[in-house]
C-alpha cells in the first residue's frame, strides 16, 4: 500500500516530512505529511485514485503541519539534511515487499538535521534486507541501516569511534604537518592510505618521519584548533545519559587523543604515541602501532573491560584502516566514508551530523530535546 501511494506522489516533487503507519484492531492507518504540491487538484485526484487501487480511504488536509518554528539553539543553525522524496520511500518499500517482508509499523525518528524514519519489518531475512536495501539506498541517495529488533536493542552498549574525519573534522597529522611545512605531502599519503591503496603502518611511518624536528608545543596548538563533527557532543551526551560507554580508537596520537577523551568524558582510548626528545618530535612512533588490526583488537579489549558483549558494540569510522573494527562490532557504521569503506560496511551514514547515529539506536530527536531541556 505504501509503495503504491509514494509512487503516485513522486512526480509532484513533494518532500516527505513525516510518515507513520500502524495497525489498530485490524485496520491499517497510514499518515504522510508532505510539502504542498504546486498542482493541488492533480495531486488530490492522484492520491484518491492510488488509494482506491489498494482499498484505502484517503483524507487530505492542508496546514502548517510540522513546519512550525524550531527551538532556538545550536542545532537550529545547522544546515538541514537532504529532503526525503516519495520515490525513495517507494523504492525501499517495494524492495522490502520483494524480499518477503511486511512493514508492520513506520515511525519518524527525526525531522532535523536529517529526516529519519524507522520501519519495523517482519517476515524477511535481515541479511538479505541489508544487502538489497543498501543497493536501493545508494541509488536513491538515502542511508539505510538494518538491525534485528528485540530487547537486546535496549541493552547497554559500547560505542567505539575513529577520531580523524569522524569525531573531529580533518586529520591531526596534517595539522601537525602544517607546522613542518609538509602538509601537502602528508595529505597525499593520508588519502592513499584511507582509500586502502597503501599499508597503514608503512604510510604512518612515512608521514611521521616528515614531522621530525617539529616543536612538541605544536601539539597543544593543534588540540586547541580542533573542530568536532557537528552533533558529536549531542550524541555523546545523550548516549552517556543512557549508560553507554565510549571509546576512541585512533591511528592518531595519544598526545591529542587523551585530551579529547578527558574533555568529552570518554571511558577508553587507544592511539599511537609520537616520540619526543628535547622538546622536539623525532619522526618516530613509540611502541606498537595502532593499525587496522589493532583497532579491531582494541574494540574487543574495551568491550571485555566494560563487560559488554561484542554484539552490543557500535563502531564508527571512515577509512580503510577502520574496516576490521567495523566488521568486528555488532553495528559497524561507515560515517561519510571513503568508497571502499562504504561498500564493505553493513551500514553507512552520509550526512555530516554525527548525532544522526542516535536515530539508528532508536532514540528520537524529541527525546533528545526533552532530556536537554530537563538539565
Amino acid at each position: 500500500m505504501s509503495t503504491r501511494l509514494f509512487t503516485a506522489f513522486a512526480p509532484f516533487g513533494v518532500e516527505v516530512i513525516d510518515v507513520e503507519q500502524l495497525v489498530v484492531r485490524g485496520r491499517l492507518v497510514l499518515s504522510a505529511l508532505v510539502t504542498v504540491p504546486d498542482d493541488k487538484a492533480s495531486f488530490e485526484a492522484t492520491a484518491v485514485a492510488a488509494a482506491d487501487e489498494v482499498g484505502l480511504e484517503v483524507t487530505i488536509e492542508y496546514g502548517t503541519g510540522d513546519n512550525r518554528p524550531r527551538r532556538v539553539g545550536r542545532a537550529q543553525s545547522r544546515r538541514a539534511g537532504a529532503p526525503l522524496r516519495p520515490g525513495a520511500l517507494a523504492a525501499l518499500t517495494q524492495r522490502i515487499k520483494d524480499d518477503g517482508g511486511n512493514i508492520d509499523r513506520i515511525v519518524r525518528m527525526a525531522r532535523y538535521p536529517v529526516t529519519a524514519i524507522r520501519m519495523e519489518v517482519s517476515g524477511a531475512d535481515p541479511d538479505l534486507l541489508q544487502s538489497d536495501l543498501a543497493a536501493v539506498a545508494y541509488e536513491q541517495g538515502v542511508d539505510v541501516a538494518v538491525q534485528e529488533n528485540g530487547i537486546l536493542r535496549h541493552a547497554q552498549r559500547l560505542v567505539v569511534m575513529d577520531v580523524d574525519s569522524t569525531l573531529i573534522q580533518g586529520e591531526v597529522i596534517e595539522m601537525i604537518a602544517a607546522h613542518a611545512g609538509c602538509e601537502a605531502e602528508v595529505a597525499r599519503i593520508t588519502e592513499a592510505a584511507m582509500r586502502g591503496e597503501l599499508d597503514f603502518g608503512e604510510s604512518l611511518a612515512a608521514r611521521v618521519a616528515l614531522l621530525e624536528g617539529v616543536d612538541a608545543a605544536a601539539l597543544d596548538s593543534v588540540y586547541e584548533s580542533l573542530l568536532y563533527a557537528p552533533g558529536a557532543r549531542t550524541m555523546i551526551r545523550t548516549l552517556k545519559r543512557l549508560g553507554y560507554r565510549f571509546a576512541l580508537v585512533s591511528g592518531g596520537f595519544t598526545q591529542i587523543i587523551e585530551k579529547i577523551a578527558a574533555e568529552l568524558g570518554i571511558d577508553y582510548y587507544a592511539a599511537n604515541e609520537l616520540e619526543v626528545s628535547d622538546g622536539l618530535l623525532t619522526g618516530r612512533i613509540v611502541g606498537r602501532v595502532v593499525d587496522r588490526a589493532g583497532k579491531a583488537e582494541a574494540l574487543r579489549t574495551f568491550a571485555a573491560e566494560a563487560r559488554i558483549p561484542i554484539k552490543n558494540t557500535v563502531a564508527i569510522g571512515d577509512g580503510a584502516n577502520d574496516l576490521d573494527m567495523l566488521a568486528a562490532s555488532g553495528l559497524g557504521i561507515a560515517f561519510n566514508a571513503k568508497p571502499v569503506v562504504r561498500d564493505q560496511a553493513r551500514t553507512s551514514v552520509n550526512v555530516p551530523y554525527l548525532d544522526a547515529i542516535i536515530y539508528l539506536l532508536g532514540i528520537t530527536r524529541e527525546e533528545v530535546e526533552a532530556a536537554d531541556a530537563a538539565d
